[in-house]
């Protein structure tokens, strides 16, 4: 009765964060990351599993579920290609016992020396983990049926937070290095309301003098925002029209934008006017670079259209149904996000670095698994 309780409480869980997507209730790549995180948070504590399978198994469905709610987001189905990459780790680690501590046998390395200042034997206490009792994880115990994931949750527990704290904390991990990436006196163009690129121009005010140009990103109008964001921060801040774009590029010093998502070869989706920006600045030989946390990592990718996802708004802000005589001879196409080409991008600035757009299928190798790619 227990297990049809927790298993009936769960998928009112994932339904309820599922609807909310379909509705477009939950919008934005890091909103939509951490409720996916908290759900397999909670989906994981109740669930009952006496196997690593029948625990994979469970997160993929929770996955399948809501990346065909909301496609377009496409950090919900990387969000849980990264639960599942450190729940192997873990369960790899805690029935293998990897990481005992044996310092008595650890191997020297130029790395290490330098670390440790000099090779000496070192007794670190290690964090508490299923290492030192992995004879205790059975798996198919017919006698416990629940001791595999009785001894096992607590790991996943922390892992998971783990990646919840990445999310977090991304915009400062991000905005750390801003100093060095910004220069007195430059003149900075981006577009729309990027909250991560907004984090790192404010991180490098205290710093430097600079002025940013915002473009306002019609129709849906971000930019105004961003603009009053950073004008409100003390930073210089000019609002440009969209139109404006190609001809102030030959006064910019750097190109600064936001991802939707980064695919997996090295190009991106992002808002309507990053890729007019882009190919401007690659007109005008501007570097373009783009911030964006790895959580946005996809391994996707993008080679039969150039509208991202295909994701339209609404046409009525383009052309109202008032001009009712214009409505009917023409098609209004209103793209939400552009798809920006790899070779019109010139460095990802990440929470784990920076990194040119020919490393980002090394990076997605790094962080997920290949049997992960499709859920």
């Amino acid at each position: 009765m227990a297990t049809d309780s927790s298993s009936v409480a769960n998928q009112r869980v994932v339904d309820t964060l599922a609807a909310r997507l379909r509705r477009r209730q939950v919008v934005g790549s890091r909103e939509t990351a951490l409720e996916t995180v908290l759900v397999l948070r909670q989906v994981i504590s109740k669930a009952r599993f006496s196997n690593i399978d029948q625990l994979v198994e469970i997160i993929r469905s929770v996955g399948r579920k809501l990346v065909e709610a909301q496609p377009k987001e496409h950090t919900v189905g990387n969000t849980v290609r990264k639960v599942l990459h450190h729940i192997r780790e873990e369960y790899h680690t805690a029935s293998k016992g990897t990481a005992v501590v044996s310092t008595s046998k650890d191997t020297l390395s130029i790395a290490k020396f330098v670390l440790q200042g000099q090779p000496r034997k070192q007794n670190v206490p290690q964090k508490t983990t299923l290492n030192e009792s992995h004879d205790m994880l059975k798996e198919n115990d017919a006698d416990d049926p629940d001791a595999f994931a009785r001894t096992l949750k607590p790991v996943l527990m922390e892992a998971i937070q783990d990646v919840l704290d990445e999310l977090e904390t991304v915009h400062d991990n991000i905005s750390k290095n801003a100093k060095d990436h910004i220069h007195s006196d430059e003149i900075i163009l981006t577009i729309g309301k990027s909250s991560t690129v907004e984090a790192f121009l404010k991180a490098a005010a205290p710093y430097r003098k600079y002025t940013v140009i915002v473009a306002d990103t019609a129709p849906s109008y971000g930019g105004h925002d961003m603009a009053q964001s950073l004008s409100s921060a003390g930073i210089s801040t000019v609002l440009v029209p969209d139109s404006s774009i190609y001809a102030l590029m030959s006064r910019i010093n750097k190109v600064m934008i936001g991802a939707h998502a980064i695919l997996a070869n090295g190009g991106m989706f992002a808002i309507t006017g990053s890729l007019l920006v882009a190919t401007a600045a690659r007109a005008h030989s501007t570097p373009v670079v783009v911030c964006a946390g790895q959580f946005k990592l996809t391994p996707q990718w993008n080679l039969y259209h150039e509208y991202g996802a295909l994701d339209f708004a609404d046409p009525s802000s383009v052309l109202g149904f008032e001009e009712g005589n214009l409505v009917d001879k023409v098609d209004v196409v209103n793209p939400f996000y552009d798809y920006v080409r790899p070779e019109l991008i010139d460095a990802f600035i990440t929470n784990d670095g920076d990194h040119p757009p020919s490393s980002v299928y090394r990076l997605i190798k790094e962080a997920y698994d290949d049997e992960d790619y499709e859920l």
